[in-house]
């Protein structure tokens, strides 16, 4: 295959842990790459690397080219997994035509993209102009390093971004988003006597990234938890000794759980009703998330719980926040607009209980729209809200030339027509014009499944015909 490099170095990427946050071995790892080729690197403050290339024998008048991907990944493991992302290379099988991460998430989200950089940066044989490598920091959690881009750093006009996960498809435009948290201060109260404890939770969601996946209508397993201690609340006198559930802001909850403290005669009824729930949302989910399933069992009482007060008002708020798409686009069929993600639910010792959310859309006040919607539903329970991470959205070019070359190109190579789009999920462009209004850019790559979950794969082939479009690009852009 003509992108037999590209696995190499997607291989050495999976060895490195690089959490968002925690990058300082992949930025190591690149600066180390640029050294041993003599190529020039500069790393800024927020650890963005940038590594440049001098354009092949016959290119010296070409268009600087900047290939840009981020170098941070998301983080997710099945419960019960050791895996250990801040030492641990991630386990990687090859199974019908695909490489999958089986217990964790996978990293081709956007460790592919690095790695077709590395290729071309390594190779000597592909015609090209100058080219600038751009890996930034932090995407994952709030596009940090993105955010803290200078003027100058980049010098490039035409800029290819490489964080798109379906081949066959030029993406010239997507949402921007922003994070909305609540913060439930609690109290501590003693345990009755006598009570005894359950441990009730919903688990083996598909889950997946908030952004592509929104529109799917998978089970979010916070939605679930809360609809449940929501039923229970309103027969029982329960009491929350412990919650948590999800994890990343740009992913699905795929497990959630609680631990109640019950009078033991209301043991069988409470149990009953997650019964009857759990045959229910396995029915509603049956396609989406045919692995869901639901555990309810005794565990050990716990000295104090949370105080009902704040209990009631937390599980009504998280019942009540939609989630999901919210609108649908009135001028691209089949697009969503609007969405926002009921993310995840912690529990800290300290009297604090946090649930994140995060909201998206391609149309700047419906996205401030929804983020007000929910600040209303939490603050109506008594919460501190807060808005953080706010990115703007990329509005498509039609009349980009970079687009106009990439559709022939692939024309050229595969004889189909690529289908030219928006993406619902978020990516660096917008931020890039901010900084760089004179950009002209396009978004593609390899088809990658189940982002931001475990079990997320990356098909073989498609790598293929991402590399080899590439490269024509890059040959043609003169």
């Amino acid at each position: 295959m003509e992108s037999s490099k590209v696995f190499t170095f997607f291989s050495e990427i999976c060895q490195i842990p690089r959490e968002s946050g925690h990058e300082e071995h992949i930025i190591a790892y690149l600066q180390q790459f640029a050294k041993e080729r003599s190529l020039e690197c500069k790393t800024d403050e927020a650890g963005n690397v940038l590594i440049c290339k001098p354009a092949s024998y016959g290119m010296d008048k070409a268009p600087i080219v900047v290939l840009q991907s981020h170098s941070d990944m998301v983080c997710e493991k099945n419960s019960g997994s050791n895996h250990d992302f801040a030492k641990d290379p991630i386990s990687v099988t090859e199974e019908n035509g695909w490489l999958i991460a089986k217990e964790t998430t996978l990293g081709a989200d956007c460790g592919i993209g690095m790695a077709a950089q590395l290729a071309i940066l390594d190779d000597e044989n592909i015609v090209h102009g100058p080219i600038e490598a751009l890996f930034t920091t932090e995407e994952e959690t709030g596009l940090t390093g993105a955010k803290s881009l200078k003027p100058g750093f980049l010098t490039g006009k035409y800029l290819i971004n490489l964080d798109s996960e379906d081949e066959g498809e030029l993406f010239i435009g997507c949402a921007g988003g922003i994070d909305t948290t609540a913060r439930f201060k609690y109290k501590k109260e003693p345990v009755i006597n006598g009570k005894v404890a359950l441990k009730t939770g919903f688990y083996g969601a598909t889950g997946g990234h908030s952004g592509d996946d929104i529109e799917k209508g998978r089970a979010n397993a916070n939605q679930l938890l809360a609809r449940f201690l929501y039923q229970a609340m309103e027969s029982h006198d329960i009491s929350i000794c412990g919650i948590d559930g999800g994890n990343k802001r740009n992913a699905i909850s795929r497990e959630a759980f609680a631990i109640i403290a019950v009078k033991p005669e209301e043991k069988e009824s409470i149990t009953a009703i997650f019964n009857k729930l759990e045959i229910e949302v396995k029915e509603e989910y049956s396609k989406s998330d045919p692995q869901l399933f639901g555990k309810i069992e005794t565990t050990e009482i716990q000295d104090w719980s949370i105080d009902k007060d704040t209990a009631r008002r937390l599980i009504y708020s998280m019942h009540g926040c939609p989630h999901g798409v919210l609108a649908m686009s009135q001028d691209i069929a089949g697009f969503v607009e609007t969405s926002t993600n009921l993310a995840s639910v912690k529990m800290s010792n300290e009297g604090v209980i946090t649930v994140c959310t995060s909201q998206r859309s391609s149309v700047n006040s419906a996205r401030y729209n929804a983020s007000k919607r929910i600040e209303s539903v939490f603050k109506l329970a008594g919460a501190e809200v807060e808005h953080e991470s706010e990115y703007p959205g990329w509005k498509p070019m039609l009349d980009s030339k970079l687009l106009t070359l990439s559709r022939s190109s692939y024309q050229e190579l595969f004889n189909v027509d690529p289908v030219v789009r928006a993406i619902h999920a978020g990516l660096e462009c917008g931020l890039f014009l901010d900084i760089y209004p004179y950009l002209d850019m396009i978004s593609f790559g390899p088809t990658v499944k189940g982002c931001h979950a475990p079990g997320e794969k990356l098909d073989i082939a498609s790598v293929e015909k991402f590399w080899m479009l590439l490269i024509h690009i890059l040959r043609r852009l003169k």
